[in-house]
């Protein structure tokens, strides 16, 4: 089998699965873009399979520490296995992440399931070849009524991929509702934003949503009202969500409706909002979308989250809520917390933790693969100024 000897002091020999281009002192057998390849140390030492893609500043993905192949008795494995997990979690199997990337051993494959429909992502440039095979070892687990293929994700141009949306197998489903924490949503798989759902976010809704009791509530970046949503139904006085995606306030409108509950969605754009906005709520939701996909723009990012922390932590008088999140690796937890206190700072305002918030089971965070804990929130109160 064709390989990569690895230089000493690469991040693999402290557990990481990433091999970056700059830590191969050779290759040897000619290894093709996209082939499973063995890793060897500096000493002719195995250190597991990998996929390779020269083309990506990632230039190996360990999935193994033995020789393994990608055939559809893996697949089928490694996504039993992934389904077992999700069984033990306090969540509905029916509606999670199913396969999440190097969390479940299969770098580049996100797969997630709304009931008999599956959504199904390839990252890497070897899933991508690989995607027969994927289908059919899901099929056979899950026999689902449909599978959409949501390869739009620009990740995918860092494996040289195109960007595509196509329906993988059986029908199109359309629009469907689903629910969790209580609440219906309308989903569309193939036509609709992301994949469905902000999965990952589940947790943190029905969390805040025991603070919104009788308060006056701002949602902002609210997407299709998740935060509100769960908000209104726990009994908030007032539901404001803010978002600039003309189609995503229409879904928001739609879910409020179907829910039977008064929410005002106004299409703005947050920045903005927030510096013409009234002080006149006690609980304001922060969850944008990730400012940063890499440590170049990392500062500017931070000077984006410093702003919007600012501007709502000037709109809350004392016993006021803030809950803020962050959806970057880049962006550590040190880093974000401090953004938060100098917004604080400069706000004159003191803040007291309730809370804090992480991706919810079913996106699992591997110790070796740092990578995979993206998802940070804090939710705080105002305890006085200064």
């Amino acid at each position: 089998m064709a390989g990569l000897i690895i230089a000493p002091r690469a991040r693999i020999f402290h557990g990481h699965d990433w091999v970056y281009a700059t830590e191969v002192k050779k290759a040897f057998g000619d290894p093709q873009p996209g082939d499973v390849i063995t890793l060897k140390d500096f000493r002719d030492r195995p250190l597991g399979s990998a996929i390779y893609n020269p083309l990506s500043q990632i230039v190996a993905r360990r999935f193994s520490r033995r020789r393994q192949d990608l055939d559809l008795e893996f697949f089928t494995r490694r996504i039993q296995q992934a389904m077992a997990y999700r069984n033990t979690l306090p969540l509905d199997p029916a509606l999670c992440r199913l396969v999440w990337s190097e969390s479940d051993g299969i770098p580049g494959l996100i797969v997630e399931r709304y009931g008999d429909h599956l959504v199904m992502q390839t990252l890497t440039l070897a899933m991508d070849q690989r995607k027969d095979l994927i289908r059919q070892a899901l099929v056979d687990l899950l026999a689902p009524r449909s599978i959409i293929l949501r390869n739009d994700s620009p990740i995918r141009r860092a494996e040289g991929l195109e960007l595509e949306v196509s329906l993988f197998h059986g029908e199109n489903p359309g629009a469907f509702p689903v629910t969790t924490n209580g609440l219906v949503f309308e989903i569309d798989l193939l036509d609709g934003q992301k994949t469905g759902l902000y999965l990952d976010q589940l947790q943190a809704h029905g969390e805040l949503s025991r603070y919104a009791a009788g308060k006056r509530v701002l949602d902002c970046f609210a997407n299709q009202g998740g935060f509100a949503l769960a908000c209104a139904k726990a009994g908030a006085a007032k539901v404001t969500a803010v978002e600039i995606s003309a189609s995503a306030c229409e879904s928001a409108r739609a879910n409020a409706a179907r829910n039977q509950f008064d929410i005002e969605v106004v299409e703005h754009n947050v920045f903005d909002f927030l510096k013409e906005a009234p002080a006149e709520y006690d609980l304001i939701v922060l969850d944008p979308p990730s400012f940063t996909r890499n440590k170049k723009t990392l500062t500017d990012a931070m000077r984006g989250y410093k702003e919007i922390h600012l501007r709502s932590l000037k709109l809350l008088e004392n016993g006021g809520i803030l809950s803020t999140y962050c959806c970057s690796h880049h962006a550590s937890r040190g880093m974000f917390l401090e953004n938060i206190a100098e917004a604080a700072n400069d706000a004159k305002k003191s803040l007291r933790l309730l809370a804090t918030h992480t991706q919810r089971g079913d996106h699992p965070v591997m110790l070796n693969m740092p990578e995979t804990e993206y998802l940070k929130g804090f939710t705080f109160e105002v305890v006085g100024t200064r």
